[in-house]
């Protein structure tokens, strides 16, 4: 079977983005799914969340250069059927650098290409920064489905619109014609106020077709998770953050006919 890549973007920090990266990574995994998660932010939270130590060296920065593949760094995890390229700070340089490259919004396509080949991943989850500068447009131009996290609160809606008409500039320059919105992942949802309950109603009212039925709850289970480098399975097995991750990771398999 093919290999589908999935970029998770969204420019604004603090929506569950690298949550929800490292967790469906881990759910799909759980599926035996052979996935690869991909750190691409500078800060290597992904990286620290699944547990792996930052070194020098490991990143898509070489890569990017031209020194080395993306086939090199992958690095396996504590997680069966999972691996990762981690991220390390240099990365923070290939923002700046990218731009001053020939074909600079396809380097990261270009190394991935050979990933795809060998189809010994069937899913591979890229983890962008919390902007849309050169990594993330990199990212973008790389996947076949976009995957966008979005809070629970009104003013994320507004960032939806930006990172959607992104989305189309991208195709309508032929940089990645057939990158799709794959859905849209309503995260720190609150049952208790109104507030989540409206966010969720206005994005089904405009993207019916493309939310997501699992509303990833705000619980301070998944906030802690990261911090002891562990997934939300291994952190609280039992805990409605873990309920919520399998069953989005289901309605991932099945969207995207993964197995």
């Amino acid at each position: 079977m093919a290999t589908t890549v999935f970029t998770i973007a969204n420019q604004k920090g603090g929506v569950g983005k690298t949550t929800t990266a490292v967790n469906l990574a881990a759910a799909l995994a759980e599926q035996k799914i052979h996935t690869l998660l991909i750190d691409l932010d500078p800060q290597a939270n992904a990286t620290s969340a699944i547990g792996v130590e930052k070194t020098e060296g490991r990143s898509l920065y070489g890569p990017l250069h031209g020194d080395g593949t993306a086939i090199e760094m992958i690095t396996p995890t504590s997680i069966e059927h999972l691996a990762i390229i981690p991220s390390e700070e240099d990365l923070a340089a290939a923002e700046i650098e990218l731009s001053q490259m020939d074909n600079y919004l396809m380097k990261l396509r270009e190394i991935l290409e050979p990933l795809r080949e060998t189809n010994g991943y069937r899913a591979i989850i890229i983890d962008c920064p919390p902007a849309l500068g050169m990594l993330s447009m990199n990212s973008l131009a790389a996947a076949d489905h976009l995957l966008i996290t979005l809070q629970c609160e009104y003013l994320a809606l507004e960032g939806l619109g930006q990172i959607l008409r992104n989305v189309e500039r991208l195709k309508t320059a032929n940089v990645n014609a057939d990158l799709e919105l794959g859905g849209v992942i309503m995260t720190m949802f609150d049952a208790r106020t109104n507030l989540s309950r409206q966010v969720v109603e206005e994005v089904k009212e405009h993207l019916p077709e493309k939310i997501f039925s699992t509303l990833i709850p705000r619980t301070v289970r998944l906030s802690e998770a990261p911090s002891f480098g562990k997934t939300i399975f291994d952190y609280d097995p039992f805990g409605v953050g873990s309920t919520a991750y399998r069953n989005l990771g289901q309605e991932v398999i099945q969207r995207f006919a993964l197995k």
